[in-house]
């Protein structure tokens, strides 16, 4: 049964060949293909539709190749009905111009397919992309040529036509000479591939990237979504720089941020500052070879000119490179108590007094000695010590996503957070690093560095803005000094942490927790001695 209906569509098409079996017989004919003609129209619409899935950048062309292919069976079932109603073919001049605009509309029906099957289904497939001008061209000599074919098959005499021809195109070579510079300059640019599509150009003061270059025109694309349209005779006439663009090089523009610091503060500090906080960690579209520099760049009435140069892997995206670079000088000037240059001419009028200063001093220490009450390594800390301590603190503030301490780095300090969080990674064996915590405002970290002197055993890196403390070791040694016992519960505290993070990992009971603890406590105490040199 289910045969039986699908045989059915197939049935009543030969029945109608049969009842029409001579004016079908006219229009293969006509064709000149004999009984393949319906075989063959099928075979070109079946063809249409799988290049459309293939490539669909290029379905518009073959649904005018579609539509120009129905169009001429049209031309050949209007053909064929003027012979079959009594048209005689040798004779009939209707006949032969429809039956000749026919063929010439299914060959240009053809030449397209063909260009899709030949540029992007085989070409595309060895990963070669010719200029689209030169497949231009081809199709449009692939035209002429069927043109004069067919013109020359059906008995016109083209001497004629090749005469008038020369003389229209000397009058419309005059009359359009921009037009054509405009099509001659496209079709150099493509050729000799001056520019591209997806180059960064900038042409008088126009900058962006280069989305289409047509016949007539280049279209440029701006950072601010405007397009631009540059006749083609003005990119081959005038001076166009080609952004990021070097020869066996990727695609780097050096972008320039400027900043003044006060004369008081030396360059090599400033610069200093600036280039260890720009390589500490990676900034997104900055590139790391060459590595950002930092130069003088001038001396001023009351202050020094820097610039930081670094090479921007985006072009897209010169803006929002530049705030994060800017953000990162900013941060690191801060950190290392450099300040930025204010105008000489600019007057601040505020009350000021020793008196004053002392107070704000004051306030400043006690929220100092607030912090250091709530960090449970300093619990045993007298208050006079915390203060002396909380004296000596210096504030180190870090932008998001700087790192502030690196996995491996000796620094002998101790940053506690006061406002932000900050992301802790891990990496073993060389591999990726991984999350394994998050700190907030009040959470402390490298206190293992701090008191014993060794690596920091992660990289942190900050998630949001981070204000904090930092603590070194030359401000924690005085008070050793005069207080070694100090020691023994700071090394308590540190063996505690940690054993309580290794019986979690290891799965200890209580047993082992105790044994491990006084094995931990010792090693760190013989190990907070010898770094501090109680001994």
């Amino acid at each position: 049964m289910l045969l039986h209906a699908v045989n059915i569509p197939y049935l009543l098409y030969q029945r109608f060949l049969m009842e029409h079996s001579s004016f079908w017989q006219v229009v293969q004919m006509v064709a000149g293909v004999g009984g393949a003609f319906h075989w063959l129209a099928l075979g070109f619409i079946a063809l249409a539709l799988i290049l459309s899935a293939l490539v669909p950048a290029e379905r518009r062309r073959i649904r005018v190749a579609t539509l120009l292919l129905l169009f001429s069976i049209f031309g050949v079932f209007f053909a064929a009905a003027l012979v079959y109603y009594g048209s005689d073919p040798a004779t009939s001049t209707a006949f032969r111009w429809v039956r000749w605009a026919a063929l010439f509309i299914l060959c240009v029906a053809i030449i397209n397919i063909a260009s899709v099957v030949i540029f992007d289904v085989l070409l595309g497939a060895v990963k070669l992309k010719p200029p689209r001008i030169l497949r231009d061209l081809l199709i449009a000599f692939s035209y002429i040529i069927v043109a004069i074919t067919l013109l020359s098959r059906s008995g016109v005499d083209l001497t004629g036509i090749v005469a008038t021809s020369a003389v229209i195109t000397a009058v419309v070579g005059f009359s359009l000479q921009d037009t054509l510079g405009n099509v001659m300059g496209g079709m150099a640019l493509q050729m000799e591939r001056t520019i591209s599509v997806g180059d960064w150009v900038r042409v008088d003061q126009q900058e962006g990237r280069v989305v289409e270059i047509r016949w007539r025109q280049t279209s440029i694309e701006t950072r601010n979504w405007d397009t631009v349209v540059i006749p083609n005779s003005v990119l081959m006439k005038g001076q166009v720089l080609l952004l990021a663009r070097r020869t066996g090089a990727p695609r780097q523009h050096r972008q320039w941020v400027y900043f003044n610091v006060d004369f008081r503060f030396a360059p090599t500090d400033v610069i200093e500052a600036v280039v260890t906080a720009l390589c500490a960690e990676p900034i997104e579209n900055v590139a790391s070879e060459p590595p950002p520099q930092c130069i003088v760049t001038d001396f001023k009435e009351s202050y020094i000119s820097y610039a930081v140069r670094y090479w921007l892997t985006d072009l897209a995206l010169t803006d929002p490179t530049d705030s994060v670079v800017r953000q990162r000088i900013y941060f690191a000037l801060r950190r290392a108590g450099i300040q930025l240059s204010i105008p000489a001419q600019t007057l601040f009028i505020t009350e000021d007094d020793e008196h004053r200063r002392q107070r704000k001093r004051a306030e400043e220490i006690e929220q100092r000695v607030k912090t250091l009450q709530r960090v449970e390594l300093f619990h045993t800390l007298t208050d006079d010590e915390r203060r002396s301590l909380a004296e000596r603190m210096t504030v180190a503030p870090f932008v998001r996503g700087e790192a502030m301490t690196r996995q491996g780095a000796v620094a002998h300090w101790l940053y506690i957070i006061t406002e932000g969080d900050a992301e802790v990674r891990i990496s073993a064996d060389g591999n990726l690093s991984k999350h394994v915590a998050t700190l907030h405002t009040g959470d402390f970290f490298g206190e293992m560095s701090l008191m014993t002197g060794e690596p920091r055993a992660a990289t942190v890196i900050a998630q949001t803005d981070v204000e904090c403390y930092r603590l070194d070791k030359k401000s924690f040694q005085d008070i050793l000094q005069r207080r070694p016992e100090i020691a023994e519960d700071i090394s308590h505290i540190l063996a505690r942490r940690r054993v309580e993070l290794e019986a979690v990992r290891d799965g200890l009971n209580e047993e082992a927790k105790r044994n491990r603890m006084s094995h931990t406590q010792g090693d760190l105490l013989r190990r907070i001695r010898d770094f501090f040199t109680l001994n």
